[in-house]
């Protein structure tokens, strides 16, 4: 009879549920559940094979212990992207009712492979961030043999030193162009390549297969089944080897992506010198207002194109080593009632950087007394980065609360 299961549900929409017995009427062997397991830990994440054993049974239903949808069907197969032991239950009606057979079963991690921890980052958040080595070479053409047939130099192009290439452990891997993918020589739209990803160990470190349609690491290039040998992993390199078409290769190196302060700090400076002058073409180049929740509540800025020519051509150069140049010109533009053009500034100064205090991704306090940026009559000489970028910066100087706040636009020179 039917009316000894309950909760069995079926895809099909049916349920072994009690019924009336006048009505549905079975009689049979009562089933009994029962099936074997088999993992394939070739490969991670690590799916496994599920074989029914049960006797007397027509209708089946999986339910895997990981939360994920049930499954119908004498035989199923299933991939944990978690490690862990999961309680996993095979339901089975016949005609003489219903069994359940519940089994542990205990998934592998991936952790103890060397390269996996770094790349999954096993000992710490379970996600890394990389980008690509500042150094020369940090992508290679290289012939079957592994002879440099062409080497990057360094800086790599702005759109693609950006480039984020993210890995969880559980093996969701992403790709963040930052506005931007390198692509056939030049800067393009960004590109999506976020893909689930496969780990497989063996031979050397081991390897990264990516599952998506239009997924890669590093270059955009064609790289035969999307399998990137791992030649190193470590917390601060990561390299990376792909056999495109022609059986030569791609090899690009990472590095780890720096802190937010960090990043900040390598756009500033370019990673060695970088000169910003004020974005004269932008609209309201310069606003003021009493505080950051009220920027421009004092000045909500002016036209394009309308600085004094004094102000508009100082230039500051920003270096690795902390320290800014101020290039007045012939003169440098003094704030008052009314502001006007007067002897030159240009001077030198040391900065501090750190984290901002405010509104900000970092900021920077000039040491020198009577430097600035931009405007002469800042409330103090620490200025926070609002927004920055290989092209762009916007500063805002004085404290958050309690006095006035100048938001300053730059651009590269």
């Amino acid at each position: 009879m039917w009316g000894a299961a309950g909760g069995l549900l079926l895809a099909a929409g049916l349920s072994l549920t009690s019924c009336e017995p006048e009505e549905y009427t079975l009689d049979g062997p009562a089933p009994q559940a029962g099936f074997t397991v088999q993992l394939n830990t070739s490969q991670y994440p690590v799916t496994a094979t599920f074989t029914n054993a049960s006797r007397d049974a027509f209708l089946y239903q999986w339910d895997f212990g990981d939360g994920s949808a049930t499954e119908t069907g004498p035989s199923a197969t299933h991939t944990y992207t978690r490690s862990g032991e999961y309680q996993v239950q095979l339901a089975v009606g016949g005609r003489g009712g219903t069994a359940f057979a519940p089994q542990k079963v205990s998934i592998p991690s991936a952790c103890p492979q060397p390269a996996f921890a770094v790349l999954a980052a096993c000992a710490g958040s379970g996600s890394t961030s990389w980008t690509f080595s500042n150094q020369p070479g940090a992508i290679k053409h290289l012939a079957a043999d592994g002879t440099v047939l062409t080497a990057s130099t360094a800086p790599l192009p702005a759109c693609q030193a950006d480039d984020q290439f993210s890995f969880a452990n559980t093996f969701a891997y992403s790709y963040d162009a930052a506005g931007g993918t390198y692509a056939a020589g030049s800067c393009g739209p960004a590109r999506a390549a976020s893909s689930p990803f496969v780990f497989r160990p063996g031979a050397g470190l081991g390897q990264i297969v990516l599952q998506g349609k239009g997924a890669f690491i590093g270059l955009p290039d064609s790289v035969k089944n999307k399998t990137y040998d791992i030649v190193e992993a470590s917390p601060s390199r990561l390299r990376l080897r792909g056999t495109r078409p022609d059986n030569t290769l791609t090899e690009v190196t990472l590095m780890p992506l720096p802190s937010a302060i960090d990043r900040a700090k390598a756009l500033l400076t370019g990673g060695s010198a970088r000169t910003w002058v004020l974005d004269n073409a932008a609209p309201a180049v310069i606003v003021v207002g009493p505080g950051d929740a009220d920027p421009t509540g004092y000045y909500p800025g002016g036209d394009p194109n309308t600085l004094p020519a004094c102000q508009a051509d100082d230039e500051f150069t920003f270096t690795a080593s902390d320290e800014l140049t101020y290039e007045a010109g012939a003169e440098t533009f003094v704030a008052g009632s009314p502001g006007a053009c007067a002897a030159p500034r240009s001077g030198k100064s040391a900065f501090t950087f750190g984290a901002a205090t405010g509104a900000g991704i970092a900021q920077f306090t000039l040491s020198q007394p009577g430097a600035f940026i931009g405007i002469t009559d800042a409330a103090n000489r620490t200025y926070r980065i609002i927004s920055i970028s290989n092209e762009r910066l916007v500063l805002r100087v004085g404290p958050p609360t309690g006095s006035v706040v100048h938001t300053i636009k730059l651009r590269v020179k």
